[in-house]
């Protein structure tokens, strides 16, 4: 028993060479997993020809054909030959030496697998003109059967290469495929995120005999870069796009990313491109993470499409078959780099906020024309009132007193009594006060239109940043109480917010704990004023159960800022007079990231006044 298992063993450690069809096979598995594979590949190889135009077309989500067909330099019919190779690229030349370096890439990508390897599990025909040749050429590979080139018609030069019946070699791998949808979908995916990396470059798409991308090529610019972006991920990202550029070591990005309040509940609009090359690296992630930490809340993310351009020695662009992922040499230089271009992006918005509130609320407006119902005939309106008498801002003794943390906001050198008299100028884009609705909303005339401003969530942005600067300056102000304020929790959280304790006394909050259940607060940040300091306690404790020790320092400490500054802000119902309202005003127009507040919410909308005057006919 024991010599026959010996001698099975033996003979199942036999090496043997595999045969050129089940190499291409084997290779096909790693690189063609689905028709969006395969466009991804031949597009790129488009691309690599210098095409200018790239055209797809697929049924039935690419699995029964698929066809891609360009402009590019095309191909002789010894060439051809050579194509239909393993490992043979026109993509890497050899050096004095004679040796390739295959760490100086700078095309699309050079593994030199996928036509073989199409061609060994499909039906694949490619018919092609080079340039300033006088005839055309077409071969053919059906699951790994050549068919030898023969001339062909094909106008003007360029490729066309058709797919038909993938996986029909391999009909297990058609059982993995999904529905003619998904794989549409996929298919669309790969295409855009290749039209987004080349805006000079012409793209169309037909799926199953409907064209659902036509792009014509942009200029290559800023503007026609943002143009093919907003093509592809929507007019509203054009619209509230910052440009990002930032070089270092000579490292260079460039791109858009959104304003904080134009924000997503999913990171699906979040690109990086390569050297020209989509990709897909956890490295944006936590970029884009850490720049807009200030800005949103965390299930929030906002819209980027970050271009990286490096020596091609500082980065391996082929650690994965399919050419999806990349390594860099120093990914905590580029990691920095990132988050330091979008942070000084974002700083340079001041207080934008996103059109798209504003756009949301006149489409609002405009879908309740007509819906006002007047008063019932005989009723009247309450005598002695006069709808359009100027709103009395004094308020009672009582209500004079400033809330917690207001009086931090300063007034103006010129008291405005008349809001009549404010000035209307660019440099005050915010405007000057006109009223307050609802003991929450200031209402501010500009001088091309109207603000609405919610004054919870703008003070909160200025108490923020005043925190943040005090943080980084060593100078944040306590002010003790004149009883210490005893807060009850569970014990968990008392022991998750003792290990904390010298980092809240940074920032003014000095606590400690008082037995088991319970922490004692002696001293409260003073620009803060009178705060609710169990709430404020008890929403530090809940931040930490919830994020823990995953922040690094800095990160937890604009939490805590952020927590406060919620908790420390002018509330919703506080009555506020003209000084008041204005120095809030222009307090954001000096504040960075005043345009939302520290949960990615805008903190004002802005109607211009031709849209107002389109809502009432008079354009």
């Amino acid at each position: 028993m024991t010599n026959r298992a010996e001698k099975i063993s033996t003979r199942l450690n036999v090496i043997r060479r595999l045969p050129a069809g089940a190499i291409n096979r084997i290779a096909a598995g790693e690189v063609i997993e689905r028709p969006a594979a395969v466009v991804k590949e031949l597009v790129e190889n488009a691309l690599d020809a210098g095409a200018t135009r790239v055209d797809i077309d697929t049924d039935h989500g690419g699995k029964t054909r698929l066809m891609v067909s360009d402009d590019g330099c095309g191909m002789t019919a010894d060439e051809l030959l050579l194509a239909i190779e393993r490992h043979a690229t026109s993509k890497l030349t050899a050096g004095a030496d004679g040796e390739y370096d295959l760490m100086n890439i700078a095309t699309m990508g050079f593994r030199g697998e996928a036509l073989p390897s199409i061609g060994a599990v499909a039906r694949l025909s490619i018919t092609s003109r080079a340039a300033g040749a006088d005839e055309a050429w077409r071969i053919a590979v059906e699951g790994g059967r050549l068919i030898s080139p023969a001339p062909a018609a094909f106008g003007g030069h360029g490729t066309r290469i058709e797919v038909r019946d993938l996986f029909y070699a391999t009909p297990a791998r058609l059982k993995f495929l999904k529905s003619d949808q998904a794989e549409s979908a996929a298919t669309s995916d790969v295409v855009r995120r290749l039209a987004m990396a080349r805006a000079d470059v012409a793209f169309t798409l037909i799926s199953s005999g409907r064209k659902s991308l036509n792009l014509a090529a942009e200029a290559e610019s800023e503007g026609g870069r943002l143009k093919r972006l907003a093509a592809i991920m929507g007019k509203d990202f054009g619209d509230n796009a910052i440009a990002i550029t930032a070089e270092r070591d000579g490292v260079i990005v460039k791109g858009f990313a959104g304003l904080p309040t134009f924000n997503r509940g999913l990171p699906d609009k979040q690109y990086l491109f390569v050297n020209g090359r989509p990709v897909r690296d956890k490295l944006i992630v936590g970029a884009v993470r850490g720049a807009y930490a200030d800005f949103l809340a965390r299930d929030r993310h906002p819209a980027v499409a970050l271009f990286v351009t490096l020596p091609p020695a500082q980065v391996d662009m082929n650690v994965h078959p399919a050419k999806t992922e990349v390594r860099f040499r120093d990914a905590a230089g580029v990691r920095g780099l990132l988050i330091g271009a979008l942070r000084h992006g974002l700083a340079e918005a001041g207080h934008r906020a996103a059109t798209t509130t504003s756009a949301y609320a006149l489409g609002r407006m405009t879908s309740n024309a007509g819906g006002f119902t007047p008063m019932r005939p005989g009723i009247r309106a309450p005598v002695g009132v006069n709808p359009f008498a100027p709103i009395n801002h004094e308020t009672s003794d009582g209500m004079r007193d400033q809330a917690a943390g207001f009086d931090h906001v300063s007034a103006p050198s010129a008291r405005v009594d008349d809001a009549g008299d404010a000035p209307l100028t660019e440099e005050h884009p915010l405007g000057a006060a006109r009223a307050q609705l609802h003991e929450t909303y200031i209402v501010a005339q500009t001088a091309d239109g109207l603000v609405i401003i919610d004054q919870h969530a703008a003070h909160e942005r200025l108490v923020y940043e005043r925190m943040k600067s005090a943080l980084e300056n060593g100078a944040v102000a306590s002010q003790g109480l004149l009883l210490p304020e005893i807060v009850e929790l569970d014990t968990d959280d008392v022991e998750r917010l003792e290990k904390h304790l010298a980092a809240f006394a940074e920032l003014g909050l000095v606590m400690e704990r008082f037995g088991e259940d319970a922490i004692m607060v002696r001293e409260t940040p003073a620009m803060l004023g009178e705060v609710d300091v169990k709430g404020l306690v008890r929403a530090l404790a809940d931040d930490l159960a919830q994020f823990g020790d995953a922040l690094v320092l800095k990160e937890r400490l604009e939490d805590v800022c952020s927590s406060m500054a919620c908790h420390g802000s002018v509330r919703a119902g506080r009555r506020l007079n003209v000084d008041e309202m204005n120095a809030l005003l222009r307090q954001m127009e000096a504040t960075p990231h005043s345009g939302q507040c520290n949960h990615g919410r805008p903190t004002y909308v802005e109607l211009k006044l031709a849209d107002i005057e389109r809502l009432f006919g008079r354009r």
